[in-house]
Order: C-alpha cells, then sequence, then structure tokens
C-alpha cells in the first residue's frame, strides 16, 4: 500500500495566530499578493487620516459652532428643559438595559459614560455639570433596573410610550409669555440641528408604524376599495422621491386649506415622512406576511379564533418577527432621509452645517463639517443596527 509522503508543518504553524495567518492570508500566492496589497492600502489610509484628523483639520469650526449642531438657535436660557428630556431619555435606556439585556455590560458602559466622556471636553460650565448629571442620571437608571427587573418593566414601557410627549412638550413649552419663564413657548422656528432630526426621526417611524399595518392589511383585504385604495396609495407614494412630498407638503398644502388654517412647517415635514415611509413600511409588512405559511391560519380558524384574533396574535407577531432587519434598516433610512428638509428650508443637523459654512471666519472648512455630521449620521444609525441585532438574538431570528 503506498502511503502518502507529504511532511506537515510544524505545529506551530497549524494552530495558534499563525496557523490562521497561513490557512486564511497566505493561503496561496494570490491570497499572499492581495493580503499584502491589502495592508499597504490600509495602512496608506489609516496614515492620512490620522494625519489630517490630528494636524492638518480645523476643528475650532465644531467647537464654536456646536451649540448650533445640537439644538440650532433654541433659546440659550430655554435649554434647561431639553436638558431635563435627554435626562428622562437616558434615565429610561438605563432601565432597559438592566431590565432586558443584564449582559450586555459593554454598550451599558459606553452608553452611560458617554456623557460623562463629553464633560472632559472643552464646553463652559453649566453645560459641563448638566453633561454629569445626565451621566449619574442614567447609571441610577441602570442600577434600579438591575436591582428590581420585574417590578420596573411595566413602569418603563410606560415610561417609553409617553417619552415622546414629554419631550415634545418640553420642547415646545406651553406658557405665553413672550420669551420668559421656565416653560415658555419656543417656535419651531427656532428649532434645528440634531435636536430637529431627531423628533423627525422619531415621530416619522412611530407614526408610520399604525399606518404602513394598516395599509399592508389593506392591500390583502378581500374588499375591492378597501384594497385597491391601499394599492394605489402605496403605488403612488413610491412612485415619487421624497423630496417631492416634502414639497408638496411644504409649498401645495397651503394651497388647499382655508386661510384660517396655518399649518406649521415642522408639522408638514413630520406629515410629509410619515406617509412616505408608511408606503414603504407597509411593502415590507406585506412580505413578512407572505411568508407565514397557510397552516397558521387553518389552524388558528380550527381552535375558534376569527380573522381579527387570528391576525393579532397569531400572524402578525410572527411577520414582524421574520422582518425586524428590515424594519430597523426602514427606520434608519427615515432617519438618513431627515437631511433632505435642508432643501425646503428646515434647519436640520445638514442645514445647520450648511449656515455654519456660510461664516466668514470658517469659509472653506466643509470638509471638517461634513466629517463631524458625517460621524453623527454613523453613531447614530450604528446604535440603532446594534439594538436590532440585540432584538434579533433574543427573538431568536434565524436559529428556530
Amino acid at each position: 500500500m503506498n502511503q502518502s509522503n507529504t511532511i506537515l508543518p510544524p505545529i506551530t504553524e497549524r494552530s495558534g495566530f499563525i496557523g490562521w495567518l497561513r490557512k486564511n492570508l497566505f493561503g496561496t500566492w494570490l491570497d499572499s499578493f492581495l493580503t499584502i496589497v491589502s495592508v499597504v492600502f490600509i495602512y496608506w489610509v489609516i496614515k492620512a487620516l490620522y494625519t489630517w484628523v490630528f494636524t492638518i483639520a480645523e476643528w475650532e469650526v465644531i467647537a464654536a459652532n456646536l451649540r448650533l449642531f445640537i439644538i440650532g438657535q433654541f433659546p440659550l436660557e430655554q435649554a434647561g428643559r431639553l436638558w431635563i428630556a435627554l435626562a428622562f431619555l437616558l434615565f429610561l435606556t438605563g432601565n432597559s438595559l438592566a431590565i432586558w439585556d443584564k449582559r450586555a455590560y459593554a454598550p451599558a458602559v459606553l452608553t452611560l459614560c458617554f456623557p460623562l466622556f463629553l464633560a472632559f471636553l472643552p464646553f463652559e460650565n453649566s453645560t459641563r455639570q448638566w453633561l454629569i448629571i445626565l451621566a449619574v442620571t442614567g447609571f441610577v437608571g441602570w442600577r434600579l433596573g438591575f436591582s428590581k427587573p420585574d417590578a420596573l418593566k411595566k413602569t418603563v414601557v410606560i415610561g417609553w410610550v409617553i417619552a415622546l410627549p414629554i419631550f415634545v412638550l418640553l420642547t415646545r413649552g406651553f406658557t405665553e409669555t413672550d420669551g420668559v419663564g421656565a416653560l415658555a413657548i419656543v417656535g419651531t422656528n427656532l428649532w434645528g440641528g440634531l435636536l430637529l432630526s431627531f423628533l423627525l426621526t422619531v415621530v416619522a417611524n412611530i407614526f408610520s408604524f399604525p399606518l404602513g399595518l394598516a395599509l399592508a392589511l389593506g392591500r390583502r383585504s378581500e374588499l375591492p376599495i378597501i384594497r385597491w385604495f391601499s394599492i394605489g396609495y402605496i403605488e403612488l407614494i413610491r412612485g415619487v422621491p421624497l423630496i417631492t412630498i416634502l414639497f408638496m407638503a411644504q409649498l401645495m398644502l397651503p394651497l388647499f386649506l382655508p386661510d384660517s388654517i396655518n399649518v406649521d412647517r415642522v408639522l408638514r415635514a413630520m406629515i410629509g415622512m410619515t406617509l412616505f415611509s408608511a408606503a414603504y413600511l407597509a411593502e415590507n409588512v406585506r412580505g413578512g406576511l407572505q411568508a407565514i405559511p397557510k397552516g397558521q391560519f387553518e389552524a388558528s380558524y380550527a381552535l375558534g379564533l376569527n380573522s381579527i384574533q387570528t391576525m393579532t396574535f397569531v400572524i402578525m407577531p410572527q411577520a414582524l418577527r421574520l422582518i425586524i432587519p428590515i424594519l430597523v434598516g426602514q427606520f434608519i433610512a427615515v432617519f438618513k432621509d431627515t437631511a433632505l428638509v435642508a432643501i425646503v428650508g428646515l434647519f436640520d443637523l445638514l442645514g445647520i452645517g450648511r449656515t455654519v459654512l456660510a461664516q466668514p471666519e470658517f469659509l472653506g472648512l466643509h470638509r471638517e463639517v461634513f466629517a463631524f455630521i458625517s460621524l453623527i449620521y454613523w453613531v447614530l444609525s450604528y446604535a440603532m443596527s446594534y439594538i436590532s441585532q440585540r432584538l434579533e438574538e433574543s427573538l431568536g431570528v434565524g436559529k428556530r
């Protein structure tokens, strides 16, 4: 019997780090060539980026206009209530991380300590104090959620339900005192920056979700009027770009309303983005519904459930579970699409960036401004993506 005379490499090259390199990066001459080229390219990119960030870039434009990037032209004397709203959200975030994701220590530390990290940057004393308060509030919320998870679950859910109304109320105010007082009304024309982008994203995603569900179910309805209306709405909205919807909401909507009715410009943008997002969300939900086997319907009817009960308790939960990645992708797309409101005259994060670049002392600093804005978009988008991944793991999406 002929035996192979193949000589195996030493044991140190068959296991451990050297073995991994040999198997994955230097297995063949082509792999070795691509590895070397990639390493040289990555080194060149990192070196150029490092040189620009730490030696060439003029970050004074960001430090001088940080308040504009975050809250726009919101009155500084009224900014305290925005800090209170953020503290409430961070408290709920700490509760939620401790209750539903106890093992995620790294995300909890990064989220709760991020305000503390910002406190060491060269901010004014009042801002630094509020950042420390945010960090303490988040830690207290996390500690309470970790020690009493079962007792706080319902309370935290209720807190998230009322979080948006509270945030909007604190942002707008409700007392007519000509800008004087802790809760004086602040017009939406002064809302801007990340504050406006955040509100547009949250409102559009929250209100487009039930509307999208209704359209998805309407498209599957056996009633011709409801079905054709849903199909017509979905295909019409999906057939035009978002900027067209925003222009219609900003410029054309007042022409169809009486002179006595004046819809706020920010509210028009929220309505336009909600209607646009609902059409795409409806198609995503319809895809999830079509993935459910017909046997699920038959089994529900056999148990005595009617159509509404079947859809509410059996079909829809399974369909939404299947499309979690698609839904989160849609939410991230809505967040990034808020940049388009700058075209219709609203000063969101991108709109504020354009106004900053118009300042005489900061002319030509486009790279610094857009790099900072891109970093904010990336961090928040990645945070939503991470939450989606954790939710998929907890629900076992793709595993059972």
